[in-house]
């Protein structure tokens, strides 16, 4: 079931949907990394795995960068990102996160935004990262923390495990461990490397807000498939895994690690 959600060729292809499940999520966590990084206006970005442009649009409105490129695979994400006003600044264009399409030291930061975990090879992707940012710029990102239960739709995923099913999950989830971003961030020799936890919360107005919110995900594709008497019980299950308020909204945290290091002069 997994290899059916994310195969070694990820691609997310719907950009509006994409926004209202997981642009959402991003950017309350994009707000406290972007906290945590504190860059002064004016840098060179680049923003591998962009996306729909969520993050990349984060960074326009608070950071004034004095120019920002999104790069990702997916042509109908990036249709979608330049739909945003961010686009009055950055330039978005399909591309690779292990074959970056620029010389070396052409930024100041590169950053990856919720995506380490798609790179089939993490390595390639953070020495590239390295390999384009100027000596003294950063090189940083953040991504869910799979391994320790920090997905936004971890509820599901836990009651799909609980009913003996093998949820979905980033094909190199390792990678989002914090010790593995660690060890990522030495390898490329990145200097000054820091860490940080995030942790996220998101309301739904009812379970029907959060249950149709995130079948808009890869994992809703999984349960599509699904024997239907088997999706209905796996939706009971999630339901009674989420007690609701006075007022029926589901409330729950989502956890990401952070990291960030420089390149050495």
């Amino acid at each position: 079931m997994a290899e059916t959600a994310y195969g070694p060729d990820v691609r997310f292809n719907d950009g509006a949907g994409y926004e209202r499940m997981m642009g959402v999520w991003s950017r309350a966590a994009g707000d406290i990394f972007l906290d945590w990084l504190a860059p002064p206006p004016g840098l060179r970005w680049v923003d591998v795995g962009c996306g729909n442009g969520a993050f990349t649009e984060l960074i326009v409105q608070r950071h004034a960068p004095a120019a920002i490129e999104g790069i990702d695979p997916s042509g109908a994400q990036l249709a979608f990102a330049r739909t945003r006003p961010a686009a009055q600044v950055a330039r978005f264009r399909q591309g690779d996160a292990m074959a970056l399409p620029f010389g070396d030291a052409s930024f100041d930061v590169a950053v990856m935004a919720l995506v380490i975990f798609f790179v089939p090879e993490p390595a390639r992707g953070v020495a590239e990262m390295a390999r384009v940012v100027r000596p003294g710029g950063f090189v940083t990102a953040y991504a869910w923390d799979v391994m320790g239960g920090g997905l936004p739709f971890q509820p599901i995923i836990g009651e799909m495990s609980a009913m003996g099913m093998s949820p979905p999950r980033p094909p190199q989830s390792e990678a989002s461990r914090m010790e593995a971003l660690r060890a990522l961030w030495q390898g490329a020799g990145l200097a000054e490397i820091e860490t940080r936890e995030i942790v996220v919360s998101r309301t739904f107005a009812d379970f029907e807000d959060f249950w149709t919110t995130n079948m808009l995900a890869l994992i809703g594709q999984v349960i599509a498939a699904l024997p239907p008497a088997d999706a209905e019980r796996l939706k009971a299950r999630v339901r009674a895994r989420l007690p609701a308020d006075a007022e029926g909204r589901i409330t729950y945290t989502s956890r990401a690690n952070a990291i960030k290091g420089c390149v050495p002069a």
